[in-house]
């Protein structure tokens, strides 16, 4: 069975389903007021991880992208990908240090 990694408005949702649609009611069932904003099938295990703890409630950066970005860059070195993310956004190190551990925990 597939997982599937549902980003809303206030959550990054990873589960599994049979299939997109069951993915979807999952998250609906769990999380019935949050808008779907991306869904994309992932290789990986289950887990949510609250945007609101990253900080990344009410943005119209996608703190997301910016952090695998900066994981790419460095090739996956954490130190250096902290550095990036502090540099690009102009976070400090506590809150780039949570987004870049996160998406490395997501399997960037």
């Amino acid at each position: 069975m597939p997982l599937f990694e549902i980003e809303t408005d206030s959550h990054i949702f990873i589960t599994w389903a049979k299939d997109e649609a069951s993915a979807r009611d999952v998250l609906v069932e769990a999380y019935p007021t949050d808008t779907i904003s991306r869904i994309t099938k992932r290789p990986r295990d289950s887990w949510v991880i609250s945007k609101a703890v990253l900080g990344a409630t009410g943005r119209s950066v996608d703190i997301c992208s910016i952090a695998r970005d900066c994981l790419n860059k460095s090739s996956g070195d954490k130190v250096q990908a902290i550095r990036l993310y502090m540099s690009e956004t102009g976070s400090d190190l506590e809150k780039a240090r949570r987004v870049i551990e996160s998406n490395m925990v997501m399997g960037w």
